[in-house]
């Protein structure tokens, strides 16, 4: 059986730092930076500049990702993209990907298909599960996955906004799934939502259900509700469920391939909350150095997180061929997904 196997691996963050202080000084939030560390880990974010969108950051990424595999943007024969932050409502980022990496321009063009994934925190799981499965049933040799997020134009960066606001930051990761006869690459990608949560993390802003489905106040002023504007979270109730559902998955993983947490060389948990994190290893008895964080400097990037951290791990040397390498993500839906990758 033809394998499925990550051959190239690519980030993008925007040059723009803001620290917590930042928050603070420059958009009057009232909090402190140790509050925000203490509480996440967190210690800085990347913002994108003003007009620049998710698949401008996301082709970035690609492209490093493609030079990683030595490979062309013709060579792909499918985009998938991950994302909560798309530059609109419709159509899905994936096309405007699509146009970046100049897929449709001139006598050349190779009309890729472009798919969007709507997943959040869990996007690039549930992406990567697509791509693998598009390869192994020999529908495509290249596929392009990237996780990519723009949350600074959407974040109520007050202090009402704050517990939300002072998580999130911007960037892109990309990696590019390809066809292998060795015997490597993704074991498994294991899936999972419980939608009887899907309103404790959420932004209702576009509810078609409404008439128009842009809330109005009750006046019908045409004003939007600012609670329906902005993102909102029970958080108490996030990080429970996070940290159960996150082992729960790692634990399906390990069982589905017969192996032990033991077995495993690295693992590259989703930047939500480094306290999440640190508790599932603290439970799973995983030392410090096989599990690396970037939250600290990135924020939570949400779909793009775990190809960032996957990017970054191949660069300074701790992803190493050979490993074996296990993901996890929990977010919003709930939905949740895990992987064991032979490296």
């Amino acid at each position: 059986m033809v394998q499925a196997y990550i051959s190239g691996t690519g980030f993008y963050v925007p040059p723009r730092v803001v620290t917590n202080d930042d928050l603070i000084r420059n958009y009057g939030v009232d909090t402190t930076s140790e509050w925000i560390v203490q509480r996440t880990g967190i210690e800085a974010r990347r913002f994108a500049d003003e007009g620049v969108g998710t698949s401008d950051m996301a082709v970035l990424a690609a492209r490093d990702a493609l030079a990683a595999a030595t490979l062309q943007p013709h060579d792909l024969d499918l985009i998938i993209v991950a994302t909560l932050s798309p530059e609109h409502a419709f159509p899905g980022s994936g096309v405007f990907l699509q146009q970046k990496l100049g897929l449709c321009d001139g006598d050349n063009a190779k009309f890729v298909p472009a798919l969007d994934v709507r997943n959040q925190c869990s996007g690039f799981l549930y992406a990567l599960s697509t791509a693998v499965a598009h390869v192994r049933a020999g529908m495509a040799k290249h596929v392009l996955v990237c996780g990519a997020e723009t949350h600074s134009a959407a974040l109520d960066l007050s202090t009402d906004g704050r517990t939300v606001s002072s998580l999130f930051g911007d960037g892109a990761g990309a990696v590019i799934v390809s066809a292998t006869d060795a015997d490597r690459g993704v074991r498994g990608v294991y899936l999972g939502a419980d939608g009887r949560f899907a309103e404790v993390l959420c932004q209702k802003i576009w509810d078609i259900r409404k008439r128009p489905f842009i809330p109005k106040n009750p006046d019908r002023s045409g004003t939007v509700a600012p609670e329906m504007l902005w993102a909102s979270m029970d958080g108490k109730l996030v990080f429970k469920h996070a940290v159960g559902t996150m082992l729960g998955a790692l634990m399906r993983a390990c069982g589905n391939n017969n192996i032990g947490i033991e077995d495993i060389d690295l693992f590259l948990f989703h930047q939500a909350n480094m306290r999440i994190n640190q508790f599932i290893a603290h439970q799973l008895h995983v030392p410090d150095e096989k599990i690396p964080h970037n939250i600290q400097r990135y924020g939570n990037t949400t779909a793009a997180t775990i190809p960032i951290l996957l990017a970054e791990s191949e660069r300074n040397g701790k992803l190493k061929p050979g490993m074996k390498v296990a993901l996890a993500a929990f977010g919003s839906g709930f939905t949740w997904g895990s992987a064991i990758i032979d490296w």
